[in-house]
C-alpha cells in the first residue's frame, strides 16, 4: 500500500510539473506563427482595408503558407473576428473603484485615451467602422467584441457612483455610458485629434456634471 501511495504521489508531481513547464518545441513554433499572422493581419488591415484584405496577402506578409491560416480560421471574417476579440480582451480597461466619481471617470478616460492614441488602432478602427455600414456581420462583431466590453466598464463606474450616493438612482445608465465614451472616441477616432491632459480634465468635469443631469 505504501508503494502504491508513492507511485500516485510521483505521478501527481510529474503531472503538476508538466502543467507548469513552459511550452517548447512545436507549441512554441505554433505560437510564433500565430503571432506573426496576427501582426501581419493588423498591418494589412490598416494598409488596404477590410474589403481588400485577403488571406493570401496576410500569409505572404507573415512569411507562412496559406494552410497555416486556414488551419486556424475558415475565412477572413473568422480570422479578423477572433484576432480583434483577443486584442480587445487583452486591452480591456481596468474598472477604477476609488469611491470617488471624478477620479474613477478620469482614470477610465485616460485608459481610453491611451488606447485610442495608438496609430494602428486608429487606422483600423475608422476602416472597420466604415466597412461595418455595409457588412452586418462585421457590425455585430464590433458591437459584441469591441463596444460591449467597454460599455460594461463604463457602466460599472456609474453603478458604483449610484451605490455610494454620488449619482442618483434615476440616472439613465445607457445615456450615461454614451456620455462617458462617445466624446473621446469622436474626437480621437473620427476627428483624429489628440486630447492633452487639460482637455481630459475639462472633459472629466463636464462628464461628471452631465451625468448628474442625465436622469430618467
Amino acid at each position: 500500500m505504501e508503494r502504491g501511495r508513492s507511485v500516485r504521489y510521483a505521478r501527481t508531481v510529474a503531472a503538476e510539473q508538466k502543467e507548469t513547464r513552459p511550452a517548447t518545441g512545436g507549441a512554441v513554433l505554433r505560437q510564433r506563427v500565430t503571432d506573426a499572422i496576427t501582426e501581419a493581419a493588423f498591418t494589412e488591415l490598416a494598409e488596404v482595408g477590410y474589403a481588400r484584405l485577403s488571406m493570401e496577402a496576410v500569409a505572404r506578409r507573415a512569411g507562412v503558407g496559406k494552410a497555416a491560416l486556414y488551419r486556424r480560421w475558415p475565412s477572413k471574417q473568422a480570422m479578423i473576428t477572433e484576432l480583434i476579440h483577443d486584442k480587445v480582451t487583452d486591452t480591456l480597461p481596468h474598472t477604477p473603484a476609488t469611491g470617488d466619481l471624478y477620479t474613477d471617470l478620469r482614470e477610465l478616460l485616460a485608459t481610453f485615451r491611451s488606447q485610442l492614441a495608438n496609430p494602428l488602432l486608429a487606422r483600423i478602427g475608422t476602416e472597420l467602422l466604415a466597412e461595418s455600414r455595409r457588412d452586418s456581420a462585421l457590425a455585430e462583431m464590433l458591437h459584441t467584441a469591441v463596444a460591449a466590453p467597454r460599455r460594461l466598464a463604463a457602466r460599472a463606474i456609474l453603478q458604483g457612483a449610484i451605490d455610494h450616493g454620488e449619482l442618483p438612482p434615476t440616472v439613465d445608465l445607457e445615456l450615461g455610458t454614451d456620455l462617458l465614451i462617445a466624446p473621446l472616441v469622436f474626437r480621437m477616432l473620427l476627428m483624429q485629434d489628440r486630447s492633452d491632459d487639460d482637455y481630459l480634465e475639462t472633459l472629466t468635469t463636464a462628464t461628471a456634471a452631465a451625468l448628474k443631469a442625465a436622469v430618467r
